[in-house]
């Protein structure tokens, strides 16, 4: 029951979210069944929008592989933390477990206390997968109803979602406003260069901004302890 209570507010969080990917795949002109494997498979949130607009930038697959491997290599460090709270007889869907891991998920399972059971992990990542895959059909299908100009427009809701995920740590910390500010003007100065294959420009901003940030907050952090 506990389990079901920690999977509700997620499920309701998702479907927005969900059928917003849904409506913006089908102004991309990809087919039901390519949005239904998009959702299905890669159940990714940011990185699907992203992926969706590098597809229409004419970015390979190799560069669409790579850019979401760096947005989502956060996964790593919170799969990472999940495998020391699981108990003995949850280790045996690793597999299972690892693929269903979000931001949303880890953060409900991250405040539970003691060791996190198979039956509690597994029914709350369907919550989140559930809803993910059926908001995506359902924005796909209301997607054929809707104006071109407004499905198209959908667009925002990528720029929307990782406005959610920046704020809060912008507001925490004036060297992450700084980080965000230099990645606009990187990405900003190598559009305007076009020296870059389609698409490659926020691969280099991701590189380039996450080797700056860990240098960056950590030699700040070491000279804060010595004062």
């Amino acid at each position: 029951m506990n389990a079901f209570k920690a999977g509700i507010p997620i499920f309701i969080g998702y479907v927005p979210a969900a059928i917003a990917f849904g409506i913006l795949a089908k102004g991309c002109s990809i087919t039901l069944m390519e949005c239904f494997l998009f959702s299905a498979a890669v159940f990714a949130g940011a990185s699907q929008f992203i992926a969706l607009n590098l597809l229409m930038t004419g970015m390979g697959p190799a560069g669409i592989i790579l850019t979401t491997l760096l947005v989502n290599f956060r996964h790593f460090l919170m799969s990472a933390y999940l495998s020391t709270r699981i108990d003995k007889f949850a280790k045996k869907y690793l597999f299972l477990i690892a693929f269903g891991v979000t931001d949303e998920v880890f953060s409900v399972l991250s405040f539970q206390k003691g060791q996190l059971s198979k039956s509690f992990i597994l029914i709350v990542q369907f919550a989140a997968y559930s809803a993910w895959v059926s908001g995506s059909m359902a924005g796909f299908i209301l997607g054929g109803f809707l104006p071109e100009l407004l499905t198209k427009s959908m667009g925002v809701a990528l720029y929307s979602l990782l406005l959610a995920i920046i704020l809060p740590e912008v507001k925490k910390s004036f060297k992450i406003l700084l980080l965000v500010i230099a990645s606009g003007l990187l990405n900003t100065i190598l559009i305007k260069l076009d020296f870059l294959p389609n698409g490659w420009t926020i691969i280099v901003c991701i590189l380039v901004i996450s080797f700056a940030g860990s240098f960056f907050i950590t030699q700040n952090s070491h000279q804060e302890e010595s004062l």
